[in-house]
C-alpha cells in the first residue's frame, strides 16, 4: 500500500483553507479535516464504527496504564497547515505539551500512534486507505493501524516506518480478522487487534 507522493500546494492556498477551517462552524455528528486541497466534512460513523472504537479505546487504556501515554479522540492533530481527525490516537498523558499554539488540536509531533476504522463507500476507503497514509507518513507518525471491514472479509494492517519526504511507510502488515494484528513499536508495543475488538471474520 503505497500512496504516492501527494501534488504540491501553493502556500496561499494552503493557509487560505486553514483561515476558513479555524473560523468554521462543524454541523452536529460531523468532524472537519484539511486535506489535499480542501476541507472535508467526514461523519462521525455509524454503531459498528463507534463499538470498535470504544473496544479500542477501552483496550489501550488497559495497555498503557502507567506509561504515561494513553489514547484520546474527537481532537484536530495538526501538522503545519493540514488537519486530521483520527479515529482515535496515542498521546502524552501531559497532553498540554503538545497542545497546538492556538488551542486548536494537538501537534502531530506528539502523537505517536493513529486509529482509523474505515467506513463504506469508496470516497471513505480512498480517505483512510490512500490520503490518510500519505497525511500521516508526510507528518512522521510513527504507527498508523487501519480497520478495515470491507477488505476481504475484515483485515487490520499496521503501517510504520514513516518517510516523511515520500509521504509513505516502509512496513505494511495486513493482518485478517480472527488473528491478532501486533503494533510493533512504540509505547504500545505489543498492542493486539484481534477478534475480540474487530469480531471474526466477515461474510
Amino acid at each position: 500500500m503505497n500512496p504516492g507522493t501527494a501534488p504540491d500546494e501553493p502556500t496561499w492556498v494552503a493557509q487560505r483553507l486553514w483561515e476558513a477551517w479555524a473560523s468554521l462552524e462543524v454541523p452536529e455528528g460531523f468532524h472537519a479535516e484539511i486535506g489535499e486541497g480542501a476541507i472535508v466534512l467526514t461523519p462521525v460513523g455509524d454503531l459498528r464504527h463507534m463499538r470498535v472504537k470504544q473496544r479500542v479505546f477501552r483496550a489501550l487504556c488497559d495497555c498503557l496504564q502507567d506509561s504515561g501515554w494513553g489514547p484520546a479522540y474527537a481532537r484536530s492533530v495538526v501538522h503545519g497547515l493540514k488537519v486530521a481527525v483520527p479515529d482515535l490516537f496515542v498521546v502524552p498523558d501531559e497532553i498540554d505539551e503538545i497542545e497546538h499554539p492556538e488551542g486548536l488540536g494537538v501537534l502531530a509531533s506528539g502523537v505517536v500512534l493513529v486509529v482509523e476504522t474505515v467506513s463504506p463507500g469508496s470516497e471513505s476507503r480512498r480517505r483512510d486507505l490512500v490520503l490518510k497514509h500519505r497525511a500521516y507518513a508526510t507528518a512522521g507518525i510513527p504507527v498508523y493501524v487501519i480497520i478495515d471491514d470491507y477488505d476481504d472479509g475484515g483485515a487490520v494492517t499496521v503501517l510504520s516506518g514513516p518517510d516523511p519526504e515520500r509521504g509513505a511507510y516502509a512496513s505494511s502488515v495486513r493482518t485478517p480478522y480472527g488473528e491478532d494484528a501486533v503494533v510493533p513499536e512504540g509505547p504500545a508495543k505489543g498492542f493486539a487487534i484481534g477478534p475480540g475488538i474487530t469480531g471474526e471474520r466477515r461474510d
